[in-house]
This record gives C-alpha cells, structure tokens and sequence, in this order.
C-alpha cells in the first residue's frame, strides 16, 4: 500500500525513524520489499534523478507497482530523492510518487523558500508530502555535490513556516558517498546533535530527515577490498546515532551507499569464487537475500521493525 511520508511521520515522531532507501534495479526492489516484511516494518522507496535516468523511469516505476501488487502486506511511501524544481513538478504530475523532495539547499535563502513554496502548493493541491532541505551536507553521490554547512535552527523555523514544507531535511554533519569522515588527531566522529535538539523545541512536532546517514561497514568495505575492491578510508555514521536520532523527531533517514556496498561485496565475492559463471540470475539470487538481511538489519536499528501493523492501524482511523 503506498502511502505519503506525512502519514508515516504521524506514527514514528519521537519513537522511531523510517528506512528510506534507494533502488535501481528489479534485485533491489525485491530485496527491500522482503526484508521490509520479514522486519514487519514501514518504509519510503527512494528514486533518485539518477535512478530515473537510469534507463527509463517508467521501468523502475513499473517494477515497483508490481511489487506493491506481489507482497500486499507492505505499507510505504514513493519518494522522489533530490528533486529539482522540474523533476518534483514531473513526478507530482504522474500520479505516482507520494512525496517529492525539493533540493534548493544551493540556493539563497529566499529563493530556497520560494522555489519550495511553489513545489508545496502543488503537491499539497494532489495530495503528497513535501520534504526540503536547509543546510548542505558533504560528500558527493551521483550528480549531488555539497560542501558542510550546518542547519540554522533560528532559520528553520521561518523556512518551514513560509515554504509549507512537510518535512524537513537537516545538515548536521553527514556527508553523501563512502567517505563521510575525515580522521583526525583528537577529534570524535559523529553528528552534531545540539543542531536536532534546538530545531525540536523550536519546531515541536515536526519531522526532520537526516540524508547521507549510511553506516558503511567496516566489514562490508574489507570483504570488497578483499576480492579486489579499493575503497580506502571508507567511513560512515556510527548506528547508534542514527538509532538515537530517531528518538529526536528525526522520522526518516536516508539509506544509500551502505546498499551499493551489499551490491558490489556479493558480486565481487561471487566472481571471485566462481570465475566460471556468466548467468546473471545466480548472482541475482544471493544479492535479493543479502540485500533483504541488510535492509531488516537497518529497520531494527532505526526501531521502525515490529511497526507495520500499528501503521496499518492508524491509516483506518484518518
């Protein structure tokens, strides 16, 4: 069942953040879907303007109608991730994205707000969410560079209240990609906490997202490196802050890269131990199963597991 993100934020504030996670391809979508029930969790599918341009997005969309179809007990929401002006007025004209980001983080002040103000007005009038973002993060990932400029609390209070935006994504120290932190002498790795707490009390109630916020795994990044791979430094935000954050009013965060991890580690470990095969389908397989283990792993950090029916509860009773 999809749902918008504002009707899962309504459950989750305060208790528990909500998976969303970004896919490509067919191996992917099952993946998410199984592990998303055999985690009996809520969740937000992520198509990013890459994914769109992938091939054609009428295929990703088309794969994800007939997963809604095939596992029916799921409940999520169809997110467009970075959207700019234009791809956020497309997917609100389609009829099939619940929710929609408008990424004018780059952008002035002023026209952050009036560039999200225009994109709110015509989603609210169709119905879906709308999330925006104030700050920038770090790091970069497919066409998404930022440098780190940390939220204003003092300004998310005006920019949520002229932009009317329903969500909002805030910078506090993550980064997008593999390689979130640079280590140094004496400095502690994490995020910057005291930007969530001011923008709570300052906005009670309202949802905030944390983009950039895959944990990239020590141990995914050495098995890659061992069968050939060269990702060196690679770093990601630590689990328990990510599961603390959720505690916060952050409702929803982004889960990327630590997926491409999945990807690359079973397919370069497959090819390394089975030189011989070429049939895409034996390594499709094991990549649904890993992914699916991957994405319950992250439900149960972020606490959104064991939810599903109480979301289901509360969508009779608006």
């Amino acid at each position: 069942m999809i749902v918008t993100t504002a009707q899962l934020f309504k459950v989750a504030y305060g208790r528990f953040a909500i998976g969303a996670y970004n896919i490509n391809n067919l191996e992917q979508c099952v993946g998410l879907f199984r592990g998303n029930l055999q985690s009996k969790a809520p969740f937000i599918i992520q198509i990013s303007k890459g994914a769109r341009k992938y091939t054609d997005k009428r295929f990703l969309e088309a794969i994800i109608r007939a997963a809604d179809q095939i596992f029916p007990e799921t409940i999520f929401a169809v997110h467009l991730d970075h959207g700019d002006e234009q791809s956020c007025m497309d997917c609100i004209k389609s009829g099939f994205y619940s929710s929609v980001m408008i990424d004018a983080s780059h952008e002035p002040f002023e026209k952050n707000i009036e560039i999200t103000k225009r994109v709110a007005d015509a989603a609210h009038a169709k119905g879906l969410s709308v999330e925006a973002e104030l700050g920038q993060l770090g790091g970069v990932e497919e066409d998404i560079v930022g440098s780190v400029k940390l939220t204003n609390p003092a300004q998310a209070v005006e920019f949520v209240e002229r932009s009317k935006c329903d969500s909002l994504a805030v910078a506090i120290g993550t980064s997008h990609g593999a390689f979130k932190f640079k280590a140094e002498p004496g400095k502690k790795l994490g995020l910057h906490f005291e930007v969530v707490e001011k923008i709570r009390k300052l906005l009670p109630g309202f949802p905030m997202v944390l983009h950039g916020s895959s944990s990239v795994p020590k141990s995914e990044v050495e098995r890659i490196n061992a069968a050939g791979g060269k990702l060196k430094d690679a770093s990601g935000v630590p689990e328990e802050d990510l599961a603390k954050a959720g505690k916060m009013g952050v409702c929803k965060v982004n889960i990327d890269t630590d997926g491409r991890l999945v990807w690359t580690r079973v397919h370069r470990e497959f090819f390394r131990d089975f030189p011989e095969k070429f049939d895409l389908r034996d390594i499709g397989i094991p990549f649904m199963e890993e992914y699916a283990k991957m994405i319950a792993g992250k439900n149960q950090m972020l606490g959104s597991a064991g939810h599903l029916d109480e979301v289901r509860a509360s969508l009779g009773k608006n």
